[in-house]
């Protein structure tokens, strides 16, 4: 693995890649990226992986932020600019939850970018029965929480180990990076939050094949979006993902894995 920065629109825009073989680009949640995790590593076996940090996400180290940016489209905008720019041809792009929203509406703008679409845990789309959890009315802790269904999992995936007794238990770097993250999310997503109405109509005219992910126990995105999702795309299928909550990507990457390369049915 190794990091790489690309300036694009102005702005250094970081990602984590390795593995070898066609392109797969993937773009995370609203809390950022942790790193180079296990889901990486395991697509990294089949792809050159290409794990994105959005405009604006993934703390002092990540990529720069655009100040003129106030909307998930505009973030689209500027990762098909990157696109363009690594001159890969067509991709498949893997968004979880924000960065599904990001890569959703990427779809509807560039198609000609994508090989295929593969939405995990998506937000965008305007639930009918149920609700988008509100990042904003709960801490940062809580609310990444809230993405998975297994407490150890978070705590293993972001709980620091350091040796001083007075450090808090998520690290000082990890609090600072979900500070930053919050910030830009506040910026483009916040009013509404967490759905574009323009998006649906829109999603008729994405002409790749795509494939929708959910987490049978996803507390943040309702499943019923899921099967929103599926109905508006012309070409796409649903797997859902047992015993997972919305951060599938973190909380079952072998899983995940397995169905992005074709392992599951």
């Amino acid at each position: 693995m190794q990091t790489v920065t690309t300036t694009v629109a102005g702005l250094g825009m970081r990602e984590f890649t390795g593995g070898s073989g066609d392109p797969l680009v993937m773009l995370h949640h609203s809390f950022g990226n942790p790193g180079w995790m296990p889901i990486h590593e395991a697509l990294a076996d089949h792809y050159s992986v290409h794990a994105l940090d959005l405009p604006g996400y993934g703390g002092p180290e990540g990529s720069e932020q655009p100040d003129w940016a106030r909307h998930p489209r505009d973030l689209a905008l500027i990762v098909g600019q990157w696109l363009r720019t690594k001159d890969f041809g067509p991709v498949e792009l893997v968004g979880s939850g924000f960065g599904g929203w990001v890569a959703a509406e990427l779809a509807t703008m560039a198609p000609e970018l994508l090989k295929r679409l593969v939405l995990v845990g998506a937000a965008g789309l305007l639930p009918e029965q149920g609700r988008i959890y509100d990042q904003f009315l709960v801490s940062h802790s809580n609310y990444v929480q809230a993405a998975f269904s297994s407490q150890d999992v978070y705590e293993a995936i972001f709980h620091s180990n350091g040796d001083d007794p007075d450090e808090h238990p998520l690290g000082d770097d990890t609090l600072v990076m979900w500070d930053m993250n919050r910030e830009m999310t506040t910026r483009v997503g916040w009013k509404p939050y967490m759905y574009n109405r323009r998006l649906r109509p829109l999603l008729g005219g994405v002409t790749v094949p795509s494939l929708v992910v959910w987490g049978d126990s996803d507390a943040v995105v309702p499943l019923e979006c899921a099967h929103a999702y599926v109905e508006a795309l012309p070409d796409a299928r649903l797997e859902i993902v047992p015993d997972c909550g919305h951060a599938v990507d973190l909380e079952a990457p072998e899983s995940l894995a397995a169905i992005i390369t074709g392992g599951s049915s």
